[in-house]
């Protein structure tokens, strides 16, 4: 445990941001889900676009590395591009 106060103070601010962080992670891991599991064209792409903001954000306050997040926009993109082959 940490015993001086500016210790105390970082372990605080690690938990807050460790919440923060993780309630983050969870929704875009949610959304990713929903956009996998959708048939219709315009759904998916409309998730697609919640999505991009959403990676963006986390990207921008160092929730994941901005690379991550482009990846992850670019795989997404193509499985939109599929289903828009398939209908």
């Amino acid at each position: 445990m940490p015993t001086t106060p500016s210790a105390k103070k970082r372990l605080r601010q690690s938990e807050k941001r460790e919440k923060r962080n993780k309630s983050v992670r969870s929704s875009i891991r949610t959304m990713t889900r929903k956009l996998r599991s959708t048939d219709s064209l315009e759904e998916a792409e409309e998730l697609l676009d919640e999505l991009y903001a959403a990676l963006d954000r986390a990207a921008g306050k160092n929730v994941m590395h901005p690379n991550k997040a482009a990846r992850k926009k670019s795989q997404l993109a193509k499985e939109v591009e599929k289903l828009r082959e398939e209908s």
